[in-house]
């Protein structure tokens, strides 16, 4: 069997997220873990990018996984390259789709996280709403929100987009330490997403060994490769799991 960790962004929950990604990848044991950020009422006290990665660790311990796969999006993808920077060991191959940071210094003095600091200072739905438009490119029209009441998770998002916000922006990986990882990585973007993605592709490009990306046309950060086109996802990330290590 293929050990994976599915890990999501900052908005839905790991099993709203990829449980119909699922049924395209028979043959695997998924982990689908929630971001420490929402493991309370409130974010935790002290709350860091290092939670988030030493929560990854014991998870795959009580899942009696040494060495695994992770595939992540958005902010559980920028927690993944912690992970990796901190234990290349452990992890057998890397796919990432659109990382919410790559903790680079070019990254950290982007202007973009000035607006996103001014988008989770709003009050509820409307911090939502700004935080998602600065997720696409200029001129995507996003639709509202589906009918209906909210979810009951979606109560915590606010606090935890602000704190999962604050963690990435004060996190710093020594940009070498991606290069201590040897198995293969995939990075996946969507065409209409933010320009940032296609910038810190590049960048990781030639920060890891074995690196290969994927652009998904007419795709963007809020309607993601494994959602809109799952199958050819899903035919990607098992080649790249078939080029890893045996584990």
């Amino acid at each position: 069997m293929t050990d994976v960790l599915f890990l999501p962004g900052g908005i839905a929950p790991a099993e709203v997220r990829y449980r119909p990604f699922l049924n395209h990848l028979p043959g695997i044991r998924p982990l689908l873990k929630d971001l420490e950020v929402y493991s309370g009422e409130a974010p935790p006290t002290g709350y860091s990018v290092q939670t988030e990665v030493e929560g990854i660790g014991r998870a795959a311990e009580r899942a009696g996984w040494d060495r695994f796969h992770i595939y992540a999006h958005s902010g559980g993808a920028a927690c993944a390259l912690a992970f990796v920077a901190s234990h290349p060991e452990r992890v057998l191959s890397l796919a990432v789709d659109e990382p919410a940071s790559d903790f680079t210094p070019v990254d950290q003095a982007d202007p973009y996280w000035a607006e996103i600091e001014d988008a989770v200072k709003l009050p509820g739905p409307q911090s939502v709403a700004a935080f998602l438009q600065l997720q696409v490119a200029s001129g995507v029209e996003l639709s509202g929100p589906p009918e209906g009441p909210p979810p009951p998770w979606m109560a915590k998002r606010p606090a935890g987009m602000a704190a999962l916000a604050n963690a990435l922006r004060n996190h710093r990986v020594d940009p070498a330490s991606y290069s201590k990882f040897d198995g293969p990585v995939l990075f996946t973007f969507g065409s209409l997403t933010h320009p940032r993605w296609r910038a810190m592709r590049d960048r990781l490009k030639g920060l890891f060994r074995d690196f290969t990306s994927e652009e998904f046309e007419g795709l963007h950060h809020l309607n993601t490769c494994h959602q809109a086109e799952p199958a050819r996802t899903a035919e990607l990330v098992t080649k790249l799991w078939g080029r890893a290590k045996p584990q």
